[in-house]
């Protein structure tokens, strides 16, 4: 392919125009006897070059053509050349975007995952080792499955919880009005006793589980999917953007719930 051919003009296109630069003006047949472009095409390649004012006509008869300068040429083929990059490039984000819709939104965010039932010894371990983490605050969600199961079951979480949380520590408990029913009201005092600063608000109703850490991690509850008054497991997440996005529906909730002692 010539140069003129990689700037978008076609075989005889680029021999019509180089004809028209060694002859000056010249009539259609006069340009399809030099040029080697059949009669049968001239009239429709001249007319392309026109219309992308590559070359003009002048008002005689029989009508002449003459080429435009070079060098506005090759600014004009560049130009239709980059418009035409820029669609292409549209097309193919659009394609682009079209296929992410279809596929997962984000990789698997980082993080683990603890196998237990509620109040289980592991269980118990696993969730002091991940309070005694926190320098800073603790946001917790309780609903699903806690609503659901015996005090004496809870009670098992409930003291190892603030057994292994710093007393300087920042504490904010959004509880579900089941669980409230639930738990006896010597909880809330546990709660004073062992940390400085703690706030409890309750909400009719709460989806699920989970709590945030300094802002850095997020545990969630995952409730068992046969018996409604345990868990199966716990999921323990890092990813920053997992992190937030919890933190943020976690004071959506705050927001919207009335203070326990008020």
């Amino acid at each position: 392919m010539t140069n003129l051919g990689e700037l978008g003009l076609s075989s005889y296109e680029e021999k019509v125009y180089r004809t028209l630069l060694i002859t000056g003006t010249a009539t259609a047949t006069e340009i399809s006897d030099a040029s080697g472009v059949p009669q049968g095409r001239i009239y429709d390649v001249l007319n392309n070059l026109k219309a992308r004012q590559l070359i003009r006509t002048q008002s005689t008869e029989p009508t002449q053509y003459i080429a435009e300068q070079p060098e506005t040429v090759v600014d004009r083929l560049l130009a239709e050349r980059t418009t035409e990059l820029q669609q292409e490039w549209a097309r193919y984000h659009k394609a682009a975007n079209s296929v992410r819709s279809h596929l997962l939104p984000t990789v698997p965010a980082d993080g683990s995952i603890w196998l237990g039932a509620l109040g289980s010894e592991e269980m118990q371990t696993a969730l002091q080792e991940h309070i005694r983490t926190a320098t800073n605050s603790v946001h917790a969600v309780v609903g699903p499955p806690y609503e659901s199961a015996p005090w004496e079951t809870l009670e098992k979480e409930v003291a190892a919880f603030f057994d292994a949380a710093h007393p300087d520590i920042s504490i904010s408990l959004l509880v579900s009005e089941p669980v409230i029913e639930t738990a006896p009201k010597t909880l809330f005092d546990v709660a004073q006793e062992h940390v400085t600063e703690v706030q409890i608000r309750v909400l009719p109703q709460l989806p699920v589980s989970f709590d945030v850490i300094d802002q850095t991690i997020t545990t969630i509850d995952i409730p068992h999917p046969l018996l409604p008054t345990d868990r199966i497991a716990v999921i323990a997440v890092n990813d920053s953007k997992v992190v937030n996005e919890f933190e943020c529906q976690f004071q959506k909730l705050w927001d919207e719930a009335a203070p326990l002692l008020d």
